[in-house]
C-alpha cells in the first residue's frame, strides 16, 4: 500500500514538473521572450512563426511589375491577375511571375468565370474580345456600338460593356457570355466609362453627365438617375452601397443601392480613378491609392500608386496598374 501512495505522488510530481515546462516553452512562442536565431539569422521573437513559414520579410509590398505599353484594366480570375494594355498580360498573382502575354491589348478587362472579356477602341470600331482564361486563346471578337468602350461587368450569364461615340453618346451592351449574342443596347448618359452588378441592376457611370444610371438586368430599363460628384468614371458594389469615383473633384461617393440615395461624399485622393472592394474597405485609385473604411468612408491608408487606373482585388492584396509608370503594383 505505501508503495503505491510513493508511485502516485511521484507520479504527480512529474506531471506537474512537466506541466511547467510547458507552460515556459508557450510562454516563449508567444513572444515573451526572443529566440536566437542560427545560421546568422535575425532574432526570432516568436518561434510560432517559424512553424507557419512566416519568420521572414517575403514577399513583401507594395511590390511592381513592368506592364508594357499603358496599362489600364485589371482583373482577378481567382488564381491570376490580367492587366490590359498594349497587349494583354496574365501574372501569377501569389508572385507576380508573368504566364502569358497576348496581343489582345485594350482598355478594360473582366472575367466571366472562365474567360477573359476585353474592351478596346480606336479611329474605327468598338470591340470586346473573347479570351480563354487558360491557354489567352481568343474564342471571338464582337463590336459595339460607337468607338471608345470602357470597363465592363459580369452578371453571372452576360457581359454589360459602356461604349460612346466621339460626341459623347452613349450606350451599355448586354452580350450573352456563352456566344458573345448581343442582347440588347441600351442608350445612358454621355460618355459612359464603367458599369458595376448589383445583383439585380447594372448600374453606369456616366463621365459627361455628372451621374450614375441604373439599369435592370433583365431588360435594361432605367430604373434611376442619381447625381453624384464631377466626371464619375470607376464604380463597385460593397454588397449594400455603390460607390462613384469623382475624377473631377476628386471624391467618392456612397449611395444605397436600393433607391440610389446618397450617403456619403468622402475624399478620394487625386483624381480618384478606379474603385475595387475588398470585402471590408474601398480602395480607389489615381495619384494616390487610398483606402476608405465602407462603413463611414474614413480613410485607413493610402499608398503612392503613380497615377493608378484599373484596381482589383485578389482575395488578398489590392492590384493597381500605373498607367503613367508601365506597371502594375501589388499591395
Amino acid at each position: 500500500m505505501k508503495l503505491r501512495i510513493i508511485i502516485c505522488v511521484s507520479l504527480i510530481v512529474v506531471v506537474l514538473a512537466m506541466a511547467n515546462l510547458f507552460v515556459g516553452h508557450a510562454q516563449q512562442a508567444t513572444g515573451e521572450s526572443a529566440q536566437p536565431a542560427g545560421n546568422g539569422a535575425p532574432p526570432l521573437s516568436n518561434p510560432l512563426k517559424v512553424a507557419l513559414l512566416k519568420w521572414y520579410n517575403g514577399n513583401a509590398v507594395p511590390t511592381l511589375f513592368p506592364v508594357s505599353g499603358t496599362p489600364v484594366g485589371v482583373a482577378f480570375d481567382g488564381a491570376n491577375i490580367w492587366v490590359a494594355s498594349s497587349s494583354l498580360t496574365k501574372f501569377r498573382a501569389s508572385d507576380g511571375a508573368v504566364l502569358g502575354t497576348f496581343a489582345t491589348g485594350g482598355d478594360g478587362v473582366t472575367f466571366d468565370g472562365a474567360n477573359m472579356w476585353v474592351s478596346s477602341g480606336g479611329n474605327v470600331e468598338a470591340i470586346v474580345t473573347k479570351v480563354r482564361a487558360s491557354d489567352g486563346k481568343v474564342l471571338g471578337t464582337f463590336k459595339l456600338p460607337g468607338l471608345v468602350p470602357w470597363w465592363m461587368a459580369f452578371d453571372g450569364a452576360n457581359i454589360w460593356i459602356p461604349s460612346s461615340n466621339p460626341s459623347g453618346n452613349g450606350w451599355v451592351t448586354k452580350l450573352r457570355a456563352s456566344d458573345g449574342k448581343t442582347l440588347g443596347s441600351f442608350t445612358v448618359g454621355n460618355s459612359p466609362a464603367a458599369v458595376a452588378f448589383d445583383g439585380a441592376n447594372v448600374w453606369v457611370t456616366n463621365l459627361g453627365s455628372n451621374n450614375v444610371m441604373k439599369l435592370r438586368a433583365s431588360d435594361g430599363a432605367v430604373v434611376g438617375t442619381f447625381a453624384v460628384g464631377g466626371q464619375p468614371i470607376g464604380i463597385c458594389f460593397d454588397g449594400a452601397s455603390m460607390w462613384v469615383a469623382n475624377n473631377g473633384d476628386d471624391t467618392v461617393s456612397k449611395l444605397r443601392a436600393s433607391d440610389g440615395t446618397v450617403l456619403g461624399t468622402f475624399p478620394g485622393g487625386n483624381s480618384a480613378y478606379g474603385l475595387a472592394f475588398d470585402g471590408r474597405n474601398i480602395w480607389v485609385s489615381g495619384v494616390f491609392l487610398v483606402e476608405l473604411r465602407a462603413s463611414d468612408g474614413s480613410q485607413v491608408t493610402y499608398f503612392q500608386a503613380a497615377s493608378g487606373t484599373g484596381v482589383a482585388f485578389d482575395g488578398a492584396n489590392i492590384w493597381a496598374a500605373g498607367v503613367n509608370t508601365a506597371n502594375v503594383g501589388k499591395y
